[in-house]
């Protein structure tokens, strides 16, 4: 059975985890934990429960704020002309021999629920991404997120329903 877990250095394998992109790798290896410990961002992980110490995939998430000039026209309407506060989804990876299976999909469910949650009780208007590349930026874009206007690959998702 999947379960969505943090990331605890005792329990975990981040070592042999591989996405395929040396940055979220590293990331995973040697700063997570750290940034963790010191309220920089969380970090989640899937695992198999059968198989507990294997990551098969993980994001981080922080607080973040987007100028309102980045978002489209009609969303800018409805906004103050100030920074908009959100929820930053700084990584999301999957352990490349788990690749094809829905994963990333869950992943992002997964921070999307998570985001929703804290939403009630700290306000934040939407979820931004930095997409790490094209096939990235393509995955985010397949479910809904909308690219900023100065930067194509910074990305968002209006939390509000």
């Amino acid at each position: 059975m999947l379960e969505e877990q943090f990331l605890d250095s005792a329990r975990h394998d981040r070592q042999s985890f591989k996405s395929g992109v040396a940055e979220l790798d590293e990331y995973l290896h040697r700063f997570a934990v750290q940034q963790s410990k010191k309220g920089i961002s969380v970090v989640r992980v899937l695992i198999d429960t059968e198989m507990p110490k294997t990551i098969l995939g993980y994001y981080s998430l922080s607080a973040a704020q987007i100028d309102v000039v980045q978002m489209d026209e009609r969303t800018q309407q409805k906004l103050p002309r100030y920074p908009v506060p959100c929820f930053r989804l700084g990584r999301l990876a999957v352990h490349s021999s788990h690749r094809g299976l829905g994963l990333g999909k869950l992943l992002l469910g997964c921070a999307v629920e998570r985001c929703l949650e804290a939403k009630k009780h700290v306000a934040a208007y939407a979820l931004v991404v930095d997409a790490k590349g094209d096939d990235a930026q393509s995955f985010y874009k397949h479910y809904g997120l909308a690219s900023c206007r100065d930067n194509p690959m910074t990305m968002y998702l209006s939390l509000v329903t």
